[in-house]
């Protein structure tokens, strides 16, 4: 390999080692001289217009790919931009590697920053250095990329003197090959055995499948587990679709958590036991049921409730194990009948519901209608509060990485830059395998979508294909529907029909007002089949979101604390 002119230069052959054509910068002279090197070739340079999405575009990439998401940023005045897609991401447990331009000549006694300009974000990422030297930009660059993918993934940020990118090596200081893979640790037999045992004993065994599932690559594992033993698997966050949800072997977790507390035994695998898991702890579970945890984070077990059978290590191997020690011991396969059982009530009430053709559009219809449409292999982005609520009753999740949405951290309107990432993860996949592209759907609220509307500009910029159906209903939903079940009022909640299809238009991506029911499938064909980003304005009733504030069997997500949900929900039947 020849001697690389630059430190740009060294930095592309880091990216390809890593199985990158793919980055996410917003335009600026912080990191010129790489992206002087990165123009010509066969990398795309993804835009964006915050620094939040440029991190999320990375963050999305890298929920698709499985591969590191490459963000690039300046850091003196974009850090502070960054900061909620640098939590978003972590939090997630994206391997995402932040590449920060930093100024070694701004370190003054009396300035209003710190010495270091990575301060503010050390607390919230996992890895933060400063390489100040060219010849050693490789070895650090490959240590983000370490850290940012070992262990629990996270968020690595390497800042670099502007300076550096564009400096010549020194001769001789060829780019090695330094990229290390993460060596998965592997499950203690004991543990295994145990669980294996536990299962035996149970009648109503329940798998809890998270991202930490879909990061080891347990998805196969999985799906065996449940075919042949007939473990239910619920799927939560990137683990759903691990398990096609068919509502046989596979199940979203935020329709069918209703039936978790018959459950008698609860397999978490590679999923954090937080806010939306309801801490591990009743109503949503029993308080006899024996708990099993796999995870790479030994910290993660046991964090809420009582773990019976700790497993750390890594979550496709344990279940790869799990499997041979059932299969030892002749473990007879299990009946689900009881999960259907407890969602028969709840199934029923969602079906009657957005069944009106001549009336507003309920939220429903949009769900109802893409479950019809989309393939298999389709992605599909949540957004929103209210509608996030609705599409979590109907949509089915289908195939591996195929999810993504704004929590855990909740923060809304980052399911916009998430999808541009999304669909530049599918573009490079259909690249690199030769296999159809994917197709990416982006559903948001209309309140979201106001956080970052700009991005379907870079959408268009770079030539993603992207779906944007916006359900419109003239309001922040949740809190206009909450304000008046409690106090009677729509105070600082109306936000007015605006024409969001104008407004992406005018950043020349296609746009289309939907406001009658029978206008809404053909609407949304037209969008998936036209290759270009588009946004599908639909106007749903701003009234629907009312009986879902009064009705527990449509409410899908739930916000409380630990306290709150001690407090209160022990002594509430949770339907």
């Amino acid at each position: 390999m020849t001697t690389p002119r630059t430190g740009g230069e060294a930095m592309i052959e880091v990216f390809r080692q890593q199985g990158l054509r793919t980055v996410f910068c917003l335009a600026g002279a912080a990191h010129a001289p790489l992206l002087r090197d990165l123009e010509g070739t066969d990398f795309h340079i993804v835009p964006s217009r915050h620094e939040n999405s440029t991190v999320a575009g990375a963050d999305g990439f890298a929920r698709v790919t499985g591969l590191p998401g490459v963000a690039m940023i300046a850091g003196h005045q974009g850090l502070p931009n960054a900061l909620g897609g640098i939590r978003t991401a972590q939090l997630a447990c994206s391997p995402v590697v932040l590449l920060a331009s930093v100024n070694e000549g701004s370190s003054e006694s009396m300035s209003e920053e710190t010495n270091d300009g990575l301060d503010m974000v050390k607390p919230f990422v996992k890895w933060a250095r400063t390489v100040t030297d060219v010849n050693r930009l490789e070895e650090y660059l490959n240590a983000a990329f370490h850290q940012a993918t070992s262990g629990r993934p996270g968020v690595a940020v390497l800042g670099i003197p502007t300076h550096i990118e564009g400096e010549a090596l020194k001769a001789g200081a060829a780019v090695r090959s330094r990229k290390l893979k993460p060596i998965p640790p592997q499950p203690a037999a004991e543990a295994i055995e145990a669980l294996a045992e536990a299962i035996g004993n149970a009648k109503r065994p329940l798998v809890l499948a998270g991202a930490g599932a879909a990061l080891s690559g347990a998805g196969a594992a999985l799906r065996t587990l449940s075919q042949e033993f007939g473990l239910p698997v619920f799927g939560h966050a990137l683990g759903r679709g691990l398990v096609a949800e068919d509502m046989d072997h596979g199940y979203p977790w935020a329709l069918t958590q209703v039936a978790a507390k018959r459950a008698d035994l609860v397999i978490a695998v590679g999923i954090r036991l937080q806010q939306r898991i309801g801490y591990g702890m009743a109503p949503r579970f029993s308080e006899a049921a024996v708990f099993a945890q796999i995870d790479i984070d030994a910290g993660e077990i046991g964090r809420t409730r009582t773990v019976e059978i700790p497993i750390q290590g890594d979550a496709c191997l344990g279940v790869e194990m799990l499997l041979e020690a059932l299969r030892g011991r002749g473990q007879a396969a299990f009946t689900r009948e009881w999960v259907g059982e407890a969602l028969a009530e709840r199934l029923a009430r969602v079906d009657e519901l957005g069944r009106d053709t001549d009336g507003p559009i309920h939220p429903y219809a949009i769900a109802r209608t893409l479950m019809e449409q989309l393939p298999p292999e389709a992605i599909f982005v949540a957004d929103g509060a209210d509608v996030y609520n609705w599409m979590s009753a109907v949509m089915r999740m289908r195939s591996e990485r195929c999810y993504l949405d704004h929590y855990p951290l909740g923060s809304m309107g980052i399911g916009t830059p998430l999808a541009v990432g999304a669909a530049a993860g599918a573009r490079q996949l259909a690249e690199d395998t030769g296999e159809a592209l994917r197709p990416v759907v982006l559903v948001t609220g209309d309140g979201s979508f106001g956080f970052y509307p700009g991005e379907f500009n870079a959408a268009v910029v770079d030539g993603l294909p992207l779906t944007c159906i916006i359900s419109n209903d003239g309001n922040w939903g949740t809190e206009r529907n909450a304000l008046l079940t409690r106090l009677g009022t729509t105070v600082n909640c109306v936000l007015g029909q605006c024409d969001y299809h104008l407004v992406a238009q005018g950043f020349g991506a296609d746009g289309v007002k939907v406001e009658a029911v029978a206008d809404l499938a053909p609407a949304i064909a037209s969008a998936l089949a036209s290759g270009r980003a588009t946004v599908v304005n639909v106007i749903t009733d701003p009234d629907a979101g009312e009986v879902r504030k009064k009705d527990p069997r449509l409410q899908m997500v739930t916000f409380e604390d630990l306290r709150s949900s001690l407090d209160a929900h022990h002594v509430m039947d949770l339907r």
